[in-house]
């Protein structure tokens, strides 16, 4: 049985305010999950987590001593790309060149060296004035987050900018295993949005740290970016829920002439760990086309495991039957931080039919699983139907201030 803290309410579904094409279209703007809690804003500085070789003389790791190597990467240590979710130009400038850098875990540091050395016959990004003035990125993901990124500084005027610096992430060898490595070039635009020039993407999950020629300095092809749909291919865990239509609630002093929505929140499994080695998850819910602040719902937060148990039911009222098709639950998991909350993955359950009360709207996509969980619910009204799910990435439906 579920305690009465376990169980919450939100108002009930506004169905007049949907029904109206233009309020619905307005509200049906997406934003990638990773730019509601950071800015990705570019400057000429260096980061922090970036040395110059040369204040690194006493660094226990072999990057400091390495050797060229004049051939390039194979096919077989670069994975395909994951997708460079950045804010920028994408695709204004056609990508072409190579960079040269090496990888390294220093145990001793229990630190990531990523040695950027330099790039050539990068692409002109300014057309105009016939320049590039190229700087590297990189992340570890699968999740964007500040903690993942690191930069080198910007060289002006050049295609075959020399870098010489050292990108360091403090992270656990072990956590290494779930990331992958994303270094990009880009050119910096000082009055303007910042120019994609390619990028690599290495699986660390495949690498072998114990072999020397890993740690040489490699020559790759800097690729294009690749679909957004490869991110889905990430393992980001799975949750189990069970959700119930209920026609006719009972126990008010008049009968509702509208039904209920019930989400149950059992329990999450194998959620990635991003940062650290805890993990402190909680879900929030939404029913789109609903983003005003009252129809969201959260659970509470489940410190210190990747398989967290929530027991908890969300309870939305103001359902007619033909309104349960142009509506999607949106369950998305974060793990919870004093400074940002970082997106773990979710959930979009709905017909999937990509449109709600007649507009086109990017939020129904649901995935063929989530599809039928929804249908199971409507056809089995006063009924728990459940599932275990798999969580996916989203592009978050903008929620109204």
């Amino acid at each position: 049985m579920l305690s009465a803290e376990d169980v919450s309410t939100a108002p009930s579904f506004p169905v007049n305010q949907f029904s109206n094409p233009e309020k619905v279209k307005g509200m049906s703007k997406s934003v990638p999950t990773f730019l509601q809690d950071e800015s990705d804003r570019e400057t000429d500085t260096a980061s922090d987590s970036s040395y110059s070789l040369g204040r690194i003389k006493k660094s226990p790791s072999s990057l400091t001593n390495l050797s060229g190597s004049s051939g390039l990467a194979s096919l077989s240590s670069v994975s395909t790309s994951v997708m460079s979710v950045y804010s920028g130009d994408f695709g204004n400038v056609d990508v072409k060149g190579n960079i040269q850098f090496a990888i390294d875990y220093v145990d001793q540091l229990k630190e990531l060296h990523v040695f950027i050395a330099q790039c050539r016959d990068l692409a002109v990004a300014d057309i105009k004035k016939q320049r590039s003035d190229p700087y590297v990125k990189s992340y570890l993901l699968p999740e964007k987050h500040k903690l993942g990124k690191r930069k080198t500084s910007v060289k002006k005027k050049t295609l075959n900018p020399v870098y010489n610096e050292i990108l360091r992430y403090k992270v656990d060898k072990a956590l290494l295993a779930s990331q992958r490595l994303n270094i990009s070039v880009w050119h910096n635009d000082t009055f303007g949005r910042n120019s994609f020039l390619g990028e690599v993407d290495l699986d660390l999950g495949v690498w072998n740290w114990n072999d020397k020629q890993n740690k040489q300095m490699i020559w790759y092809p800097l690729k294009p970016r690749t679909p957004l749909a490869a991110l889905d291919l990430e393992n980001r865990g799975e949750m189990k829920l069970a959700l119930q239509y209920v026609p006719q609630p009972v126990g008010g002093k008049k009968p509702s002439a509208t039904g209920e929505v019930h989400i149950w929140v059992k329990e999450c499994h194998d959620l990635p760990i991003l940062r650290g080695s805890k993990l402190n998850a909680f879900v929030k819910c939404t029913v789109l086309p609903d983003t005003s602040r009252k129809s969201r719902q959260k659970t509470r937060a489940v410190a210190k495991t990747t398989d967290p148990v929530f027991n908890h039911t969300m309870v939305y009222d103001g359902f007619k039957p033909e309104d349960l098709k142009e509506a999607c639950v949106e369950l998305t998991v974060w793990d919870h931080n004093k400074l940002v909350n970082h997106f773990l993955g979710g959930l979009r359950i709905g017909l999937g039919t990509g449109k709600s009360y007649g507009t086109a709207v990017d939020w129904m996509d649901s995935t063929l699983d989530e599809t039928s969980l929804w249908e199971k619910m409507i056809n089995s009204p006063d009924q728990w139907v459940e599932d275990t799910l798999p969580l996916r990435m989203l592009t978050i439906a903008k929620m109204a201030k």
